[in-house]
């Protein structure tokens, strides 16, 4: 794909949505820390249903840390991969209480040393909370970069590389969610809904249909 193409893509996709963000409901750079770390092989609605009472009661590294592993259980029993996630959490949590004076660090190597926090996730936290044009390559990225030829790469980390390569400045810190969103609701796994897709015209994916 040409740089052409690409810059009418993501001039398209602002177009469409000109200030996009996460899904994930949070009011802090620590509340979206811990509701991303509570979201690997989660649905965001399903985290914003057990985040929503547990903010609500302990919204702070010290006040999370304080419910215990146990604790925080309760709040986030629904949600898969509970039992890791909640020592993980505790764990990133007293980090934050003993090295931070509470605070995320606005810093990469900082945030991949916390427990349960992978490059993905610190990618995140670096461009939601703090305005950074990293680009966080999940499932949803990985295909739509493939499957339109934006970005083509065999793992993750190649997908990344290769965004952070060509997409233009201007749309860097947003790409991101576009991206995110347009495989979450248009270019979906089974049946991509291309039919209804706002650059179907400039993607490359051979197999095109209708819906």
């Amino acid at each position: 794909m040409n740089a052409e193409k690409r810059h009418q893509i993501f001039a398209r996709l602002r177009d469409a949505n000109p200030h996009p963000t996460t899904e994930l409901n949070y009011s802090s750079p620590f509340e979206l820390l811990i509701a991303v770390l509570l979201s690997a092989q989660a649905t965001d609605v399903g985290v914003n249903k057990a985040t929503g009472p547990l903010f609500a009661a302990a919204n702070n590294a010290q006040a999370i840390y304080d419910l215990g592993v146990d604790g925080l259980k309760e709040y986030i029993k629904t949600i898969g991969l509970f039992n890791t996630k909640a020592e993980n959490a505790i764990k990133t949590c007293k980090i934050l209480v003993d090295d931070y004076g509470g605070q995320v660090p606005e810093d990469r190597e900082a945030l991949e040393a916390l427990p349960g926090v992978g490059r993905k996730t610190a990618n995140v936290v670096l461009n939601t909370a703090f305005g950074h044009p990293t680009i966080a390559v999940d499932t949803h990225i990985y295909r739509v970069s493939n499957r339109t030829k934006i970005a083509a790469g065999k793992n993750v980390r190649q997908v990344e590389d290769k965004l952070l390569k060509v997409v233009p400045e201007e749309f860097k810190v947003d790409v991101h969610h576009w991206l995110i969103l347009h495989g979450r609701y248009v270019c979906i796994a089974r049946k991509p809904r291309c039919g209804s897709c706002t650059i179907e015209d400039l993607c490359e994916f051979k197999e095109k249909t209708e819906d």
